[in-house]
């Protein structure tokens, strides 16, 4: 009786069942022993027809726990006799994709290490932080090699900070499904190469991307132009309201040390003026009333009004905008604020490309928060192999489900 309720549980079907199960309370373990019947024939990937069993080897496969006792099916497992003279193992239909564990224990792993550090699961499954990973990079391997980006026809591309000092890796996404489908080192022109040479080998040519959104950097602008001919350059907003953001600051930071005044005033500066405190709100009006004689007043006005600016719809009536907004810059003395109407400037037709495509890099600027925050939990990440993982656990939004039925679809 006991052996077919555990059959049931476990899904073991014809020819496979169990022969005996074993409980260890002192270990706390239960084993299950699984046999094949006699005579079974089976199907080998690759060759034609069934075959026979020619002798038999002992599995150990770790599964989902057992009311919190660790549970491990052991496997009489058939090796069969193929007719080019190769003798070929032939795995159960519940063994994973890495050795050792059942895709019901993998599907487990998969679903916990997408919301917590590898370290964390591996104190939840009792297995070694090396192996929880190792599932996961293998199962992200997998799913990456199936993927159809066929339907691909934007891309997102940014880069975040791997560790500290200048050492990045790109990311791309789809910026309609808004997932992730590349992660590789640095951010230079090759990685947009790479880019390119994958997507080609996952079933979409470079002349199917119309549309990409970049920061201003000119290895991406180079490498875009170079590689995907097709595609249409977007210039992240965000990434332009940055620039002036920081132009605020550093004018701050200079008129500061002649107007002690403005200690202080950092982040009142920089946050949304609706998301301030009533005292903050209070101390931002006392500065922009002083408008004629603070430099930084200005700086601030200046960044609202592009705020403001890039928000039109109209592509020739942003465009106009934007060429005033420099000239009353330029013609200025918000020194810091000039060298963004410069950038504005040489930039201007991905900048106004905005009002027409209203593509941003926003939901990769939301991934890379997620990744850092990851990065922090783990106490950083050393091997490329690793972040990528990461990246495509939280954001990729894989198809396991193709590779493990047991694991999750992509939503």
């Amino acid at each position: 009786m006991s052996a077919k309720l555990f059959e049931s549980a476990l899904g073991i079907a014809d020819p496979w069942f169990i022969e005996s199960v074993k409980f260890d309370e002192a270990a706390k373990t239960l084993t299950i022993l699984i046999d094949f019947k006699a005579g079974s024939r089976f199907e080998v990937s690759g060759f034609e027809g069934v075959h026979g069993a020619h002798d038999t080897v002992t599995k150990t496969y770790r599964h989902l726990n057992f009311f919190q006792h660790e549970c491990h099916l052991q496997v009489r497992t058939p090796r069969v006799k193929l007719p080019n003279g190769s003798v070929r193992l032939v795995e159960a239909d519940f063994a994973g994709r890495l050795n050792g564990f059942t895709l019901l224990f993998e599907a487990f792993i998969l679903m916990l290490s997408g919301q917590m550090p590898f370290a964390a699961v591996s104190r939840i499954v009792g297995e070694s932080p090396h192996r929880v990973l190792a599932v996961c990079e293998k199962y992200v391997d997998m799913a990456c090699g199936l993927a159809d980006h066929s339907q691909v026809k934007a891309l997102a591309i940014d880069e975040t900070s791997r560790a500290k000092g200048h050492n990045y890796v790109t990311l791309a996404a789809d910026a309609h499904a808004r997932r992730v489908l590349f992660v590789t080192e640095g951010r230079d022109a090759k990685t947009i190469k790479e880019l390119a040479s994958y997507l080609e080998d996952h079933g979409c040519p470079a002349e199917n991307i119309t549309h990409t959104s970049i920061d201003m950097s000119p290895a991406f602008i180079s490498g875009v132009s170079k590689h995907l001919p097709n595609a249409r350059i977007t210039f992240d907003k965000f990434h332009i309201i940055g620039h002036a953001s920081a132009a605020v600051d550093k004018m701050r930071r200079i008129e500061q040390k002649t107007d002690k005044s403005l200690k202080g005033m950092r982040w009142t500066l920089l946050k949304d003026k609706s998301k301030l405190k009533p005292q903050a709100a209070a101390d931002l009006d006392a500065l922009i009333a002083k408008m004629a004689v603070k430099r930084t007043a200005r700086a601030w006005s200046y960044k609202e009004q592009l705020r403001v600016i890039l928000e039109r719809k109209q592509i020739n009536v942003m465009r106009a905008m934007l060429e005033h907004w420099c000239l009353c810059v330029m013609r200025s003395k918000v020194e810091p604020m000039k060298e963004v109407a410069k950038m504005i400037r040489s930039h201007l037709e991905g900048i106004v490309a905005w009002a027409q495509t209203r593509q941003t890099n926003g939901f990769l600027e939301a991934i890379n928060g997620l990744f850092q925050a990851s990065k922090r939990r783990a106490r950083g990440f050393t091997r490329l192999s690793t972040i990528r993982t990461v990246i495509f656990l939280i954001a990729g939004k894989l198809d396991f489900h193709a590779i493990n039925p047991h694991a999750g679809q992509p939503t």
